[in-house]
């Protein structure tokens, strides 16, 4: 079957209202050679029109893994898998990048978003309705999108895959990611209801520590999860997700993380949860946990728990909040950090527990409690009598 009848079919059927159904293509397909077609040209048309038109294409099949993570595409020849080991090379190619491009506008479209060379660059998320077919258990996609000139190497889609984080606590223990010496003080963070940030690198396994640990929360509490895509999903009776919106192709309708802490607020909850804090909602989150409502939680990226005042200082300052202020609402707000970390063999687990400490200066610092190899630190013994106080009240 010739490149140039394909084209048409895939030209025809890019202004075709409705969904891109095998029937609607195979019609496309004869009514563009005349109606001569063969069962085998039929079915490479098929399968050819439905990687270049249906969800992502040729990319199904390594989203639909439930072992990899991310997949990265550097123009026509490099297509990249993360599986927990670090980047593999794999063997799927693209026939040029005009190819690459058309797959990230397609996947622009679908979340919502626009790419062309006015707009050369998306970030969105792709629910699992929207193309993405739901398998290997994934809830959506992460997009980012990068198109020539700014990519010079060719069209750079990176997609990370969501899949909901439902993995309980003692399954956490028992796997050996929460080692069996802290076990106990990260059932008692909870039980006793400290504020708590959990921090590490990206794909480290803090959504799925967080999860594990929101799970152990009271039934009886309320939980209020605050997300900006669908990954947390603790094994917990009461439940409630907010997600955020991103603007539209007008550039209207955003909600954003910020909007849905307010509004939790407002919705009688025992504990309010980001999923991730990246931003200006930092602000609004420490101004919750100082009005009442003890046991919060978040995830943060940062490369050390000593480097989380800092790093909280910066999103501080995007909703206008300067540092002595940030020091004073993290102070009040906050009681322990937990680190996790993926070794370089991509084993994921808690690396280590620190305390928020208030200095002389009025500065917070995160002060080591336990640490992988070293165990507990002098500072453990405070760090217990404030838990049982806490879980006292």
């Amino acid at each position: 079957m010739s490149g140039d009848l394909l084209s048409r079919v895939r030209d025809r059927l890019a202004h075709t209202a409705g969904d891109l159904t095998p029937d609607v293509m195979a019609e496309a397909l004869r009514a563009e050679c005349g109606g001569v077609l063969g069962d085998t040209e039929l079915l490479d048309g098929l399968a050819y029109l439905e990687t270049e038109l249906v969800g992502a294409g040729r990319l199904e099949p390594l989203l639909g893994d439930p072992d990899v993570a991310d997949v990265l595409v550097v123009g026509a020849g490099h297509v990249w898998a993360d599986r927990g080991r670090g980047l593999e090379r794999t063997p799927i190619e693209f026939e040029d990048d005009d190819a690459v491009r058309r797959l990230a506008t397609r996947l622009a479209l679908a979340a919502g978003r626009r790419l062309d060379d006015a707009q050369p660059w998306v970030d969105g998320h792709l629910p699992a309705a929207a193309g993405t077919r739901g398998r290997g258990g994934r809830v959506g996609v992460r997009l980012h999108a990068v198109l020539p000139p700014l990519a010079t190497n060719g069209t750079c889609i990176s997609l990370r895959v969501l899949r909901p984080a439902t993995q309980s606590l003692d399954a956490l223990i028992a796997s050996g990611a929460v080692p069996d010496e802290i076990a106990g003080v990260v059932r008692d963070i909870v039980r006793a209801r400290l504020a708590f940030l959990v921090t590490g690198g990206t794909g480290s396994g803090k959504t799925t520590l967080l999860s594990g640990m929101l799970g152990a929360v009271d039934p009886a509490e309320r939980i209020l999860c605050i997300e900006d895509a669908r990954e947390l999903d603790p094994v917990h009776p009461h439940v409630v997700s907010l997600l955020a919106r991103g603007a539209n192709v007008e550039g209207a309708g955003a909600v954003t993380v910020r909007d849905l802490v307010r509004q939790a607020l407002r919705m009688r909850p025992d504990r309010i949860v980001v999923g991730e804090v990246r931003g200006a909602e930092v602000v609004d989150l420490l101004t919750a946990l100082n009005t009442g409502h003890d046991g919060g939680a978040g995830t943060v990226h940062a490369n050390a728990p000593a480097e989380v005042p800092a790093r909280l200082e910066a999103l501080a300052a995007l909703g206008g909040m300067g540092r002595a202020a940030l020091h004073s609402q993290l102070a009040a707000a906050v009681q322990a950090v937990v680190e996790v970390h993926r070794s370089a063999a991509g084993v994921r687990g808690v690396r280590s527990v620190g305390t928020v400490v208030r200095g002389a200066d009025g500065l917070v610092a995160v002060t080591p409690v336990w640490h992988r190899g070293t165990g507990f630190t002098p500072a453990a013994d405070g760090f217990r009598a404030l838990l049982d106080e806490r879980a006292a009240r």
